[in-house]
C-alpha cells in the first residue's frame, strides 16, 4: 500500500474524532469513575483498542486478498475501492449532519456487540493496566461507522499485513481525541459538538471519498 493510504487513514481517524467522542467518549471518561485520571490507564485502554483494530484489519485485508485471488483482480478490486470510498462519503455526510446512513451500518454490527458488552462491566472501573487493556480489546469491536469506513479501506489493501497496518494508522489517529476525552471529557465534547467543527471535519473526509471515487476510474482497463 502507498504511504498516502496510511496518511489518509491517520487523518480520517483524527478528524473522525467528532464521531469517536460520541461513541467512545463515555467509556473513556468512565475508566476511572471519579478517581484521579491516569494517563497510563488511558494508554493501556487505547493499546487494547488498537490491538482489536489491527486484528480486524488483518481479517479484512486477508478477506480482500482471497476475494481478488478467487474472482480475478480487476473487477473485485474496483468494487472494493468503490465501497471503501462510498463509506468515506457517507461518514463525511454524517459528520456534517446530512445523512444517517452510517447509523444504519452501525446497527448491522449490533448483534456481535450485544454479546460483548456484558463482558465490559467486569473491567469498570479500571483499577489496573491489565483491566484497562482488556476493556480496550473488547471496546475495539464496538459497532462504529468510523471504524467500518477504515475497515472498508483495509479490505482493499490486498494483504492481511497491510490491512492490519492501515487499521493501526487509523487507530493512532484517534488517540489524541480519546486521550483528551478521558482527561477533559466535558470540555472536549462541547468543543467537538460545535457545528462548524463537525462541518469542517466532515467536508475533509467527504473530500477523501470523492477523490477516491475519481481514482476508481483509473482502475478501469483501458480499451484496446
Amino acid at each position: 500500500m502507498p504511504l498516502p493510504a496510511y496518511s489518509a487513514l491517520l487523518l480520517v481517524g483524527f478528524l473522525g474524532g467528532v464521531h469517536c467522542i460520541g461513541m467512545c467518549g463515555g467509556i473513556v471518561g468512565a475508566l476511572s469513575m471519579g478517581a484521579p485520571a491516569s494517563i497510563a490507564i488511558h494508554l493501556a485502554y487505547s493499546a487494547g483498542r488498537l490491538l482489536s483494530y489491527a486484528c480486524a484489519g488483518a481479517l479484512a485485508g486477508g478477506l480482500g486478498e482471497a476475494s481478488m485471488a478467487m474472482a480475478g483482480q480487476w473487477p473485485v478490486r474496483t468494487l472494493l475501492y468503490l465501497a471503501a470510498n462510498l463509506m468515506l462519503i457517507a461518514l463525511g455526510l454524517h459528520l456534517m449532519g446530512r445523512s444517517q446512513a452510517i447509523v444504519l451500518i452501525e446497527r448491522a454490527g449490533a448483534r456481535l456487540w450485544h454479546h460483548l458488552q456484558p463482558l465490559t462491566r467486569r473491567y469498570l472501573p479500571a483499577r489496573s493496566l491489565s483491566q484497562a487493556f482488556r476493556l480496550g480489546v473488547l471496546w475495539g469491536w464496538l459497532p462504529c461507522g468510523l471504524v467500518y469506513s477504515a475497515l472498508a479501506t483495509a479490505l482493499t489493501s490486498g494483504s492481511a499485513w497491510h490491512g492490519a497496518g492501515l487499521m493501526l494508522a487509523f487507530g493512532v489517529g484517534t488517540l489524541p481525541n480519546l486521550l483528551l476525552a478521558g482527561l477533559l471529557a466535558t470540555r472536549l465534547q462541547a468543543r467537538l459538538s460545535d457545528p462548524v467543527v463537525r462541518l469542517g471535519c466532515g467536508l475533509v473526509i467527504l473530500g477523501f471519498g470523492v477523490w477516491g471515487l475519481i481514482g476508481v476510474v483509473g482502475l478501469s482497463p483501458l480499451p484496446a
